[in-house]
């Protein structure tokens, strides 16, 4: 049975569909993406996934002069992994999914927290909320510096990821006045 593919896998398929390109290449895109955000992509992974997708022939090795070792090895996609590439994104498990936030999972248990370790971490969660918001509101600005494959994607998942946190914010004001509150004398 073939392994599936991760979205880290995806990713990586993605860029090489987008330009031939190397693991240091393909590292210094991400960087430049910022895709940290948004998906867990180590630098290990680059390289345990070029491996992958080589072995299931979605891509393969074009040829180069440079003999700078497995890290300069250009690869491209091949026709498989353009399919494959096209019928992993086209599940319907992407859209029916949340993702797992450390911070609800902390919410759940927040009954068990002294008010000293509530009120620190919602200051905590506020803080991270607002920093994150102003690079993200960075982040946005710089597209438009930007032309090229998924400038329009990225712009919109840094304004869908602006609104969410816009939202938390507000929502965060009614957590810390709910779990802050002192609570009723019996």
């Amino acid at each position: 049975p073939q392994t599936v593919l991760t979205p880290a896998d995806l990713v990586i398929l993605g860029l090489i569909a987008e330009a031939p390109c190397h693991g240091y290449d393909l590292r210094a895109e991400l960087e430049r993406r910022e895709v940290r955000d948004w998906v867990t992509v180590s630098r290990a992974q680059v390289y345990y996934s070029l491996r992958k997708l080589a072995e299931r022939t979605l891509i393969a090795p074009v040829v180069s002069t440079d003999s700078g070792g497995p890290e300069r090895q250009v690869y491209a996609v091949t026709a498989d992994g353009q399919r494959e590439l096209e019928v992993a994104l086209g599940r319907d498990e992407w859209a029916q999914s949340r993702p797992v936030q450390p911070f609800l999972i902390w919410l759940a248990m927040s009954n068990h927290a002294t008010p000293e370790a509530k009120e620190r971490v919602i200051d905590a969660r506020a803080a991270f909320i607002e920093t994150t918001l102003e690079r993200e509101r960075q982040t946005l600005a710089t597209f438009a510096d930007h032309d090229g494959p998924m400038v329009a994607e990225g712009m919109m998942m840094v304004e869908l990821t602006i609104a969410q946190l816009e939202a938390e914010r507000v929502w965060l004001t009614h957590v810390r006045r709910k779990l802050l509150q002192p609570s009723p004398q019996r």
